[in-house]
């Protein structure tokens, strides 16, 4: 297993301090937390990604917390897949091709 996490669902109001703290409960060490932030609006996306020391501390972190409220939302914990390889793009452009 990963040690980094995806949690989806977050308030708008939750920060990388509190989102650390809640991780860290039970003895669980997280490495890094960031909430990911809109380019145009400078404002979070509603999601981040939690880095945590290790997989067992993963494992832990997914099992108490997936479900769990936060500041009246309801999470989402699971283990984070990997950016799929390859430039975006779209497609091949399409200008003269038949």
């Amino acid at each position: 297993m990963a040690t980094k996490l995806y949690v989806v669902n977050l308030s708008f109001s939750t920060t990388e301090d509190s989102l650390r703290k809640l991780f860290e409960g039970d003895g669980r060490r997280v490495d890094e937390v960031a909430i990911v932030m809109d380019r145009d609006t400078n404002r979070p996306r509603g999601f981040a990604f939690v880095q945590m020391a290790t997989p067992e501390d993963s494992q832990k972190a997914i099992d108490a917390l997936n479900g769990r409220e936060l500041e009246g939302r309801t999470l989402t914990v699971s283990e984070a897949r990997p950016k799929p390889s390859g430039g975006g793009g779209g497609g091949g452009g399409g200008y003269g091709r038949r």
